[in-house]
């Protein structure tokens, strides 16, 4: 279904905007982890790294964002909440958007005196409601404390993996995702350097837990996205696509 970023999701059951998508750092024109999830009545920022929140504003009016969830304290996931803070308390006048995020950010960010945030935290097999979207937590093994994401609404269900090494599961994430959105940071050969997965575990985590459709992200900026996706097709064993900004996904 094509549509322009910027219109509401009319009748698609969920859809996933890309704000932002490399791994660890951003690359030149590029922004860290940031996605916006919505559905007909409900907006999620999921995760605000580095140059997300510029991005976001060429998307949609940041007020029209209903909540926030934050993966991981990481800076390449976080910090462009001060950008949201600002404009929240000085351009919109908003109070009291929830803010839900593992614990210890809420210290680091140090905005718990902000009008505009009210955060809350979550762990790991937690659920939360905002509006008509539904939120699960699965933590990772990643470190510091990281929680995966599963999404569920109109109908639909998507699953982030925030950040993780191969030690941990999609699965965790719950059966019959219509789209997984995967790290996929670097290919086989940097495998064991970094807590993260390659393109060709994330494609194998993907074959394993029967997820229809998967979107490779958290690429570091100095791989080649060839190699990643031919590594993780070939694994899969079918068409993966990648995250790019300002690409959306529709379920």
């Amino acid at each position: 279904m094509a549509r322009s970023p910027a219109e509401p999701t009319g009748g698609v059951g969920l859809s996933l905007l890309v704000l932002g998508c490399d791994g660890s750092w951003p690359g030149p024109g590029g922004a860290g982890s940031g996605y916006l999830v919505r559905s007909s009545s409900t907006t999620v920022l999921l995760d605000a790294g580095p140059g997300t929140f510029a991005n976001l504003q060429r998307f949609v009016d940041p007020g029209s964002v209903d909540a926030v969830v934050l993966s991981h304290a990481h800076p390449d996931h976080w910090t462009d909440i001060y950008g949201f803070d600002l404009f929240a308390r000085y351009v919109t006048d908003r109070s009291g958007v929830p803010v839900f995020a593992p614990d210890g950010l809420e210290q680091r960010a140090a905005l718990s005196r902000s009008s505009a945030l009210v955060w809350h935290r979550v762990k790991g097999g937690q659920r939360i409601t905002v509006g008509d979207l539904t939120c699960s937590f699965a933590r990772t093994d990643h470190s510091p404390e990281t929680l995966a994401v599963t999404i569920d609404g109109g109908g639909r269900s998507l699953g982030y993996s925030a950040d993780s090494g191969p030690n941990w599961s999609l699965g965790e994430l719950g059966p019959d995702l219509d789209l997984v959105v995967c790290e996929a940071t670097f290919t086989s050969k940097h495998e064991g350097v970094a807590g993260h997965m390659s393109a060709r575990q994330a494609g194998m985590q993907a074959r394993t837990t029967g997820a229809r459709r998967i979107v490779l992200t958290h690429r570091w900026p100095t791989v080649d996205a060839s190699a990643v996706a031919d590594e993780a097709t070939e694994s899969y064993g079918g068409v993966v696509e990648q995250a790019q900004i300002g690409k959306e996904f529709t379920l």
